[in-house]
């Protein structure tokens, strides 16, 4: 497990330096510079400025200083929002789309193993069929759909909601549902197959000969199983929960990183950028260790070291 662990920290510091060289010289060959959407400059200041954020010199002298200033923490200034480093901006951002995400992601699994198990245990009958329908339904509609539509029905007719907004735990519901709802029919097509298929093996067969109640064969013996590719499943959800929420944060008026993010391209801060792609690839990584960490504890046949 040590060695494991250390294989893939490593690997995460090269990942990490590969996508901050990409994304730096991507930005940089880019064509224009992050000062054409101001006013006409004059010589002077436009030099000033690209003094102010070391973006004056030849280009490999600029990657280099970026690195050392990424070695001692330091992301830089924004050089969109004046005045305002990269690590202040995320530093407000991030705990709003983290909080956001980790909500939607409990519902999106809690929704969809509900589903999977339910589908999966009424095989051809109603509920199977409507447990399907549903998934089918909330993969099919895209976020900027599903938003509008919770808002009309539980904001608009109902009054139950907020509209949008973020600072009280009534207005997380309608965004969390909204990012939630394709992963939970993910969840739920995904869990029901596999579910199906362990239902058929020996040792379910052998636990309903001995009499255990049906409850505990599906969520005690069959789901530990049966669970596994959702498992699998589960580190590339949170990252898409992250980075999915840019337009759910747009729908309900939410402050976190997704407009920062669009924003940074649109407006060439690419030091801005920078830091929020360091950041998601940074979860991505762990989010994929935490799972490998979670298949041992739930498969003990699965040797992390082998």
């Amino acid at each position: 497990m040590i060695v494991f662990l250390i294989r893939r920290l490593a690997a995460l510091v090269v990942v990490l330096f590969c996508v901050v060289t990409i994304t730096f010289f991507l930005m940089r060959i880019a064509p224009g510079g992050p000062f054409d959407a101001e006013r006409k400059l004059t010589p002077a200041i436009e030099k000033q400025l690209l003094a102010k954020y070391k973006l004056d010199g030849p280009l490999h002298q600029q990657y280099l200083d970026y690195l050392r200033d990424l070695l001692r923490g330091d992301l830089r200034d924004s050089i969109k929002y004046r005045n305002r480093s990269v690590a202040e901006i995320l530093a407000q951002t991030l705990p709003v789309t983290i909080t956001l995400g980790a909500v939607a992601f409990v519902l999106a699994v809690a929704g969809g193993v509900t589903l999977g198990v339910m589908a999966a245990a009424g095989k051809g009958t109603w509920r199977d069929t409507l447990a399907m329908l549903f998934a089918l339904s909330a993969i099919s509609l895209p976020a900027f759909i599903i938003g509008p539509i919770l808002i009309l029905v539980f904001s608009l007719w109902l009054k139950w909601l907020p509209v949008g907004g973020w600072g009280y735990p009534a207005a997380i519901i309608l965004p969390a549902l909204t990012l939630a709802a394709p992963y939970v029919a993910y969840i739920a097509r995904l869990l029901r197959g596999s579910m199906i298929e362990t239902l058929g093996h020996d040792f379910v067969r052998t636990a309903r000969a001995k009499g255990v109640s049906e409850r505990v064969v599906l969520y005690k013996h069959a789901l530990r199983v049966a669970i596994l590719p959702v498992v699998s499943f589960l580190g590339p959800l949170a990252a898409h929960l992250l980075t999915g929420s840019i337009v759910v944060e747009t729908i309900f008026h939410i402050p976190g990183a997704g407009g920062f993010f669009v924003n940074s391209i649109l407006n060439r801060d690419g030091f801005l950028l920078g830091g929020v792609v360091i950041v998601y690839c940074a979860m991505l990584v762990l989010f994929n260790l935490a799972v490998d960490v979670l298949y041992t504890l739930l498969d003990r046949r699965i040797r992390l070291d082998g």
